[in-house]
């Protein structure tokens, strides 16, 4: 069997998307637990959202629009933008593939960070790629870092914006300077899925780019604030050319009709982002007053998720607390093995973290 893989595909480990809720509570003999170690929204998804996939439930026999084109208007009008400039996906996930396989040849470098969302490599290395990283910065991209090591095989760069693990931003006038001492052939990807979280006012305007007609493609997603992560719906934005060139090599019908309506039907629920938004930044608030009165460091964060030094081992802490029935998420995949991720979460999910982290690092578990 071996000599039939593809050799890129051969060195992979893959990812690891954790086990059910209900398959955890089963194998620890525990019920209502609490998972707050996917950036997911506590909320749930819109109102709207619910009550259209409950309409167009009828219609599921039929295949979906493979062009989303109801959908596609409704971001053009809300974005600023065409039609053209957009492609949907299933996920973010397909549409970083889709960028892989429509841009890289094998041998050329993809460059992002050390520290940022793994997909980036997986897929970048299953097309044969060399990934090339720079440490981050004060838990932060450093784009100077990253520029440096460019060279003429350079096709790919990745920029999580927020950062995922570790929440935090590159601010417009480091974008900026990064713009403008990019190599002209270099396609960069700036992946926002975070952006309804991030309300700072020095946020770049990478869709400024993209309408001065620059090599970036911006992502976007509606399984985090939009509530739909079960529906797999992601969004690009770029160039027309760069969306022509990427519809060659989507799959047909990748975007169920379910995902396509929710979507188109939580954009127009303002209300319900408001409040997404407003739990989120309370919840920030809390959480850092009580880890900060536990005296235990975590990075400042622009997201709704939080990573938190244990100062012991992360593994251990995310076993305790899951037998409290609270599911965090350890960051030893990331290289930090004394680090956990937590998800912001409702009010009472945010106390009752709060005391399972509190017996988790007072019991021996071990604060060093």
């Amino acid at each position: 069997m071996k000599k039939l893989i593809n050799p890129h595909i051969a060195e992979l480990k893959p990812y690891n998307p954790g086990k059910p809720i209900q398959e955890l509570e089963r194998e620890l003999g525990i019920a209502g637990a609490i998972k707050l170690a996917s950036n997911e929204n506590p909320l749930g998804p819109s109102p709207k959202a619910l009550a259209a996939i409950k309409e167009a439930l009828g219609e599921i026999h039929r295949y979906p629009d493979g062009n989303g084109l109801y959908l596609k208007q409704a971001l053009a009008t809300k974005l600023g933008v065409k039609p053209e400039n957009i492609i949907l996906g299933n996920g973010s996930d397909e549409l970083i593939e889709i960028i892989c396989r429509t841009f890289l040849n094998p041998g050329e470098h993809v460059v992002s960070a050390d520290c940022t969302f793994v997909e980036y490599e997986l897929v970048a290395k299953s097309f044969g790629a060399k990934m090339v990283t720079a440490p981050l910065k004060d838990f932060t991209y450093d784009l100077e870092a990253m520029l440096a090591r460019m060279d003429d095989k350079t096709k790919l760069v990745f920029i999580a914006n927020p950062n995922n693990p570790t929440g935090t931003i590159v601010d417009r006038v480091a974008f900026d300077r990064f713009m403008k001492d990019l190599p002209p052939q270099v396609l960069v990807v700036m992946d926002e899925a975070y952006y309804e979280y991030m309300l700072r006012e020095d946020f770049p305007d990478s869709l400024g780019y993209m309408q001065q007609g620059r090599n970036i493609i911006v992502l976007r997603t509606f399984s985090k604030i939009y509530g739909l992560a079960a529906l797999r719906i992601g969004y690009g934005i770029a160039k027309a050319e760069t969306i022509d060139y990427m519809n060659r090599v989507w799959l047909p019908f990748n975007v169920n009709s379910l995902a396509q309506t929710a979507a188109q039907a939580a954009l127009g629920d303002a209300e319900h982002l408001l409040r997404s938004q407003e739990t989120a930044r309370l919840g920030r608030q809390y959480l850092y007053s009580q880890f900060e009165e536990l005296d235990i460091n975590y990075v400042p964060s622009a997201a709704n998720f939080i990573l938190l030094d244990t100062k012991c081992d992360g593994q251990k802490i995310y076993q305790a607390m899951l037998k409290d029935g609270v599911i965090v998420r350890p960051m030893q995949v990331y290289g930090l093995p004394d680090y956990i991720r937590i998800t912001i979460g409702t009010e009472g999910e945010n106390r009752r973290l709060i005391e399972s982290l509190k017996q988790a690092m007072g019991n021996g578990v071990v604060r060093s």
